[in-house]
């Protein structure tokens, strides 16, 4: 099995959703071996995905380098991770993602538009060998070892709406699309304008999030999913699980799970060589059929 880039680069406008902003971004092929990187063209700055990078998890998933950051990183890191994508520069002319329509299936339509290119050098992976896992309170995130790739969340509000939600996704690129991607990310009403009041959630609305009051959903359109909550859960958590740097194969578990739990438990699993493998997809031949039925597009 082969590294991954794209075949052309491709530009898209948006708007982030904090500042409320245009922003211009642009996704470039890459050489082989040379990971995720973001590049800040109004500033000059260079910014690898890598945890060390991470400066940020209140609100969303945050890299920094030298006082330039990039922000809300999560929805598009989950589309390129789930695609398998190994080589791509990311190019910005502001400090947010485009924040579309509060999915990643934006994202995946871009990608399936523009296409994948394998290219000349082995694919590599992270193999979980040993459980690892955050705690805090009843708050948990893990990672388990497995032949497979999976995320199995949980989750658990105080709301009519929402109340206890469960999914367990056994990861292919088809079922990516069709179960995950749409699924958006969502606020309550008196946060929102909170955050407003103070500069944040700019750019949010009811076209790119679902927003909650005390009892319903308002959004016209409802729900694209019974459950798309914690759906939502597990399309943030694929793209927080970007930062290790390869593919994960393993088995993702957590309750009431978030940015900053998952950004620890990133450091966590690196911090001990004992708790992974990074395998070559070459000779790993099981884990390579894993990947091929994972890759596989109908």
């Amino acid at each position: 099995m082969k590294q991954r880039t794209i075949n052309k680069s491709v530009e898209i406008v948006g708007v982030g959703l904090h500042k409320g902003v245009p922003v211009k971004m642009t996704l470039e092929p890459l050489e082989p071996n040379s990971g995720i990187i973001f590049y800040r063209s109004d500033m000059n700055v260079t910014i690898p995905l890598i945890p060390q990078n991470v400066v940020d998890t209140k609100m969303a998933t945050v890299i920094g380098k030298d006082g330039v950051v990039i922000s809300t990183i999560e929805h598009l890191l989950s589309a390129i991770y789930s695609y398998g994508i190994d080589n791509l520069r990311i190019v910005l002319d502001n400090d947010e993602i485009p924040i579309l329509d509060g999915s990643s299936s934006g994202f995946c339509m871009l990608l399936d538009e523009i296409g994948i290119k394998e290219q000349d050098e082995v694919k590599k992976a992270i193999m979980i060998k040993k459980d690892v896992e955050i705690k805090v309170d009843d708050k948990f995130v893990r990672l388990k070892p497995s032949n497979h790739i999976i995320y199995d969340f949980s989750i658990l509000f105080d709301h009519p709406a929402i109340g206890e939600q469960k999914y367990k996704f056994d990861y292919s690129i088809d079922e990516y699309k069709e179960n995950i991607s749409r699924a958006r990310t969502f606020g309550f009403l008196h946060e929102v304008q909170y955050l407003q009041s103070i500069g944040l959630a700019q750019g949010g609305s009811l076209e790119n999030a679902i927003v909650l009051d005390e009892q319903k959903v308002i959004n016209p359109d409802g729900l694209r999913y019974d459950n798309e909550f914690v759906r939502h859960k597990i399309l943030d958590a694929i793209g927080d699980m970007a930062l290790l740097g390869y593919t994960m194969i393993g088995e993702y578990q957590a309750h009431a799970g978030s940015h900053h739990l998952n950004h620890l438990l990133t450091k966590k699993l690196l911090e001990d060589p004992a708790n992974y493998e990074i395998i070559d997809l070459e000779l790993a031949k099981e884990e390579t059929k894993v990947m091929q039925v994972a890759y596989a597009t109908t």
